[in-house]
C-alpha cells in the first residue's frame, strides 16, 4: 500500500477508532461508578442467597435491597471474574457501604452470618428440635425425622437406630438455611470429639458406647447439683451390680407419650412402656436425653460408694441411703413434710472421691437394674453441697400428711 492509500485509510478509520475509544472509556467509567458502594451507611443487613439461586436473581435482590447500585454491572463483573456459578447459599451480613465487588467476594467466599444457639445438658431430641424451630434454624418435624432415621444414625457412627443421646449439648454457631441433616451432623461430630476423651474410662469399666450414653443420660436427668453426678452414678452402678431395678422416674416419663407433668402410680405399673425401669431390669432401651461430658465421665467413673437409694432434699441436692429402711426414713423426713415448711438439713458429709474403675465391673452389654431414685431437680441449686449422710434422719413423731405413693420410691422433683 502506498503512502497516499494509507493516509486515506487512516482518515476514514480514525473517527471510528476515536468513537470506540470514547465508548470504551465511558463504559469503564460507568462500570467503576456502578460497582462503587451505594452509600457510606455501614448498617448491617441480613441477605439470603437461596439454594439454587441464579446470578441474575441474586443481583436483582441485591439491587432491590439497596446493597448495590446496578445489577447489570454486578453480573458483568462477576462473569468477568469467572464466578457466575460460585455463589454460595446462606445468610450474609452486608451493608450499602461494601460495594458490589466486596459483596460478590463475600457471597463467593461463603462467609455466612452465624448465630449462637445453645442446647443445655439433658435436653431431649424433641426439645432440641423445638428450639431449632423457635430460632428459625430448622423445621422441628424434619429434624426429628432425621433423629429417628436408623440409616442416617448409622452413617454418623452412632451404634443405635436413633440419634437421641448423641446430639451433644453445646453452644454452636449456626447459619440460617443449613439443612437439618447438616445440623445433626455437626452435633454428632461434637459428640464423637468428646467421646475420644471418655472412651478410655468406658473401656476400663467394660462399658460399650451405647450403654454408657444411656446411663449418663439418666444421671444427667437425675442431677440437680453438679457435684453429685458421680454419687448418683454410683447408686445406679451399685444397683446394676446386684440386680436391682433402676426405678428412675425420668426414664419412665421419657416413654410416656404426651406426658402431662403428673407421674401416677399406674404409669409405674405400665408394662407397655419399654422405658419403665420399675417393671424391667437393667438399662432402658436407649438414652432418655442428651448428656454432657460431665455426666458421661460420672457414668464411666462413679464415686466409691455403697449407696443404693437417694431422695430429693427439696433444694436441688439429694440424701443418699444404703438400706431401704434408711431410705424410707429419709423419704418421710423430706417428702412428707412438704406443707410443714422446709425441714432442717442434716449434717453434710464430704463427697466420696470418684472410684478407679475395675476392669469388667459392669460387663459390656450387661442388663442391670436400678434404684428407687427419680426426678431431676432444677440446676438453680448448683452451688448447694450434696448430702451424703452416715445415717438417715429420724422419722418425726408428729402426725404428717401422707405423700404420694411414688414418693417412697426415690428422689422426687
Amino acid at each position: 500500500m502506498n503512502r497516499a492509500a494509507l493516509l486515506r485509510a487512516l482518515r476514514f478509520a480514525l473517527p471510528g477508532l476515536g468513537i470506540l475509544l470514547v465508548l470504551g472509556l465511558s463504559t469503564l467509567l460507568w462500570l467503576r461508578v456502578a460497582l462503587n458502594p451505594v452509600s457510606a451507611d455501614e448498617t448491617p443487613m441480613v441477605f439470603e442467597v437461596p439454594r439454587g439461586a441464579t446470578l441474575g436473581s441474586v443481583a436483582r435482590s441485591l439491587k432491590q435491597a439497596g446493597l448495590v447500585r446496578n445489577e447489570r454491572a454486578l453480573i458483568w463483573w462477576t462473569r468477568w471474574r469467572g464466578w457466575e456459578n460460585d455463589l454460595r447459599a446462606g445468610y450474609y451480613e452486608l451493608s450499602p457501604s461494601l460495594g458490589a465487588r466486596a459483596v460478590v467476594k463475600r457471597l463467593v467466599s461463603g462467609r455466612v452470618r452465624t448465630s449462637p444457639v445453645s442446647f443445655p445438658e439433658g435436653w431431649t431430641a424433641v426439645e432440641i428440635a423445638a428450639h431449632l424451630e423457635a430460632t428459625g434454624l430448622a423445621d422441628a418435624g424434619e429434624f426429628l425425622a432425621l433423629v429417628n432415621d436408623a440409616k442416617f444414625a448409622r452413617s454418623l457412627g452412632v451404634p443405635a437406630d436413633r440419634l437421641e443421646g448423641y446430639l451433644f449439648p453445646e453452644t454452636y454457631r449456626l447459619t440460617r438455611g443449613l439443612p437439618p441433616e447438616v445440623i445433626a451432623r455437626i452435633m454428632v461430630k461434637q459428640f464423637h470429639s468428646v467421646w475420644k476423651r471418655v472412651a478410655p474410662l468406658a473401656k476400663k469399666r467394660g462399658l460399650r458406647m451405647h450403654d454408657l450414653v444411656t446411663l449418663a443420660s439418666i444421671v444427667e436427668k437425675e442431677t440437680g447439683v453438679a457435684r453429685e453426678r458421680p454419687v448418683i452414678a454410683a447408686v445406679f452402678h451399685n444397683r446394676l451390680a446386684i440386680g436391682k431395678k433402676l426405678e428412675t422416674d425420668p426414664s419412665v416419663i421419657y416413654g410416656i407419650p404426651n406426658f402431662d407433668g403428673n407421674l401416677r402410680r399406674w404409669h409405674l405399673e405400665d408394662e407397655s412402656n419399654p422405658y419403665n425401669t420399675y417393671q424391667f431390669p437393667g438399662l432402658p432401651p436407649g438414652p432418655i436425653a442428651n448428656p454432657g461430658e460431665a455426666a458421661m465421665r460420672a457414668a464411666a467413673q462413679p464415686a466409691k460408694s455403697d449407696y443404693l437409694y437417694f431422695v430429693s432434699r427439696r433444694n436441688g441436692s439429694h440424701w443418699f441411703s444404703r438400706t431401704f429402711e434408711e431410705h424410707e426414713s429419709a423419704v418421710l423426713h423430706y417428702q412428707r413434710l412438704r406443707r410443714r415448711g422446709p425441714p432442717p438439713p442434716p449434717p453434710p458429709k464430704p463427697d466420696p472421691e470418684p472410684e478407679e474403675a475395675e476392669e469388667g465391673e459392669l460387663a459390656e452389654g450387661e442388663a442391670g437394674e436400678a434404684g428407687e431414685a427419680a426426678g431431676a431437680e432444677s440446676a438453680a441449686a448448683e452451688a448447694a453441697a450434696p448430702a451424703a449422710p452416715e445415717t438417715p434422719p429420724a422419722a418425726p413423731e408428729a402426725p404428717v400428711e401422707e405423700a404420694a405413693p411414688e414418693a417412697e420410691a426415690g428422689a422426687q422433683p
